[in-house]
């Protein structure tokens, strides 16, 4: 899924970018947060992650968050749990209502989900169709975002306004990458005492 350019902007020039610097809140993997100060900036770097960006523009107030795997197999409690989309999505939806937001009013939108390695499950794929599952299911209203693809993704919203931007990143700019990839270790080796020699 992608939408056009009037529902999230490209990187810009320097000659765009404001005199004086907004607050930034970086949100990682497994967590979110919720804001209402129209200065605030919330950042996020994706790859197959996906963070959904809401807001209720009536309350002023809004949030991102960023989960790592799909669907509803996260029960876990805490931070461990927000690693999974559907704990994710609705401690983020609960502390909009909670800040005043109304769900009738909720408007979405949703980035990530590349796929960065090929020849491996589509982990991305997989998340996009959760977030856009979960949010036709709840009955928010999808206001824009860019969900799959090749690349990783640099993500600043403004939870006031609803102002989006992606930047998306070669291979060499991102760390993202070292993240994704499966991290194959050796078994350890059996404690037995014994030696043998050749």
């Amino acid at each position: 899924m992608s939408f056009g350019a009037a529902d999230w902007e490209p990187e810009r020039g320097e000659a765009s970018r404001p005199a004086v610097e907004p607050r930034k809140v970086h949100v990682i993997q497994g967590e979110f947060h919720v804001a209402d100060d129209p200065d605030l900036l919330l950042t996020t770097i994706l790859g197959s992650c996906v963070a959904a960006c809401v807001r209720d523009p009536v309350a002023g107030v809004g949030g991102m968050n960023h989960f790592l795997l799909p669907g509803e197999t996260g029960g876990g409690k805490g931070g461990e749990g927000l690693r999974y989309g559907v704990q994710s999505m609705e401690l983020l939806v609960n502390a909009l209502l909670r800040r005043g937001a109304r769900r009738d009013r909720l408007q979405v939108k949703l980035f990530g989900g590349a796929r960065l390695i090929d020849g491996l499950t589509d982990v991305g794929s997989q998340n996009a169709a959760f977030a856009e599952r979960f949010v036709r299911d709840e009955g928010l209203h999808l206001a824009g975002g860019s969900l799959r693809g090749q690349r990783a993704r640099r993500i600043q919203y403004w939870p006031v306004s609803g102002r989006a931007r992606q930047v998306l990143l070669e291979a060499a700019d991102s760390k993202v990458f070292a993240a994704e990839r499966p991290r194959v270790t050796a078994p350890p080796p059996e404690q037995s005492g014994a030696l043998e020699l050749f």
